[in-house]
């Protein structure tokens, strides 16, 4: 005896044997999960970052003297501002994505391949900019010296108030080994800090020899007449006190466990949310130049469908979301 099978009426579905949870496919639903448990991490890298970025309110860097730098314009003070091309240029992108999406309804395959195109050459261009951001960031521009207590010395011209590199006020002086070659060795620990251009104590006798040079601490206090966050800044007695009681070694640049800006913990945080947020842009690019070639090569006309376009979208319009609230939480606050 045969056994009656009910029909549904939903065998021929994609979903067979069900309806479709908010009327969407099941690759793109699958995407808003991934999209979701994304963002659950990034909210929780954020979120880390603001509880320490105030609890270290009077130690934290001014985003304005760090990221200050704009190409084929050394030496000028751009605070911001390739930052903001940066992200214009990434938004930017988002629109191209939401017309090659479009053109994708409208069956356009010559449009969505010219638009998918210029979403790629905006994510590399991002993705560029901000490893020569990094590159800029751990190099490093004026170069400081640490405390015992772990803390950052800044120097400032006493009548500009602006900031002095290293290289202007210090000299290198005898030391204990001489290197004879990058790869063929070092100086001995005896010499001082020998993984940084100076020693401590060729800083402090730059600094005692140069009367127009001064100390600004890392501390932060809002001026009462502007209302601005100001670092501290020493008389030019106070620094002098300061630099050789508490001054333990030269800082160059920033890293894991360093940062002549101030907060080791900034760069931490910097590398590690900035870096997170860039490997999600360097793989939407992958993303999208696969798609790319599939659009020339015609495989979703075949499939009479471009819904692949839109999934690539979702994850890229998350991605700058994303950058959005970066830059509010490290640029701005």
């Amino acid at each position: 005896m045969d056994t009656a099978v009910a029909s549904t009426g939903t065998e021929e579905q994609k979903w067979g044997g069900g309806t479709k949870p908010l009327g969407v496919s099941y690759g793109k639903l699958m995407m808003w999960f991934f999209i979701l448990s994304d963002a659950l991490t990034f909210s929780g890298f954020l979120a880390a970052y603001g509880f320490s970025r105030f609890k270290f309110m009077e130690e934290w860097p001014l985003a304005d003297e760090v990221f200050n730098h704009f190409p084929f314009l050394h030496g000028t003070d751009a605070p911001m501002f390739y930052v903001a091309l940066m992200t214009f240029i990434l938004i930017g992108s988002s629109v191209t994505m939401v017309l090659a999406v479009d053109a994708g309804h409208q069956m356009d395959r010559k449009k969505v391949a010219f638009y998918m195109l210029l979403t790629v050459i905006g994510g590399m261009v991002f993705v560029g900019s901000q490893a020569w951001e990094w590159k800029n960031f751990i190099a490093g521009e004026y170069g400081a010296v640490k405390t015992k207590g772990g803390n950052i010395l800044q120097f400032l011209d006493v009548e500009t108030g602006k900031r002095v590199a290293l290289e202007d006020f210090t000299q290198i002086g005898p030391r204990d080994v001489v290197p004879y070659g990058n790869n063929k060795g070092i100086w001995f620990e005896s010499s001082g800090d020998y993984n940084a251009t100076y020693t401590i104590e060729e800083v402090k006798n730059g600094f005692a020899a140069n009367s127009n040079v001064t100390i600004r601490t890392q501390k932060i206090e809002v001026n009462p007449e502007t209302g601005a966050s100001e670092k501290v800044v020493l008389s030019r007695a106070d620094a002098l006190l300061k630099l050789n009681k508490e001054a333990v070694g030269v800082v160059e640049g920033a890293n894991l466990t360093e940062n002549e800006y101030g907060a080791p913990l900034f760069a931490d945080f910097f590398f590690f949310i900035t870096g997170f947020h860039g490997f999600h842009v360097f793989s939407g690019v992958m993303f999208n130049l696969l798609v790319f070639f599939n659009v020339l090569l015609g495989t979703y006309e075949r499939r009479g469908s471009y819904e692949m376009v839109e999934k690539v979208g979702l994850y890229w319009h998350f991605v700058d979301l994303v950058w959005v609230f970066v830059f509010t939480f490290f640029y701005l606050v």
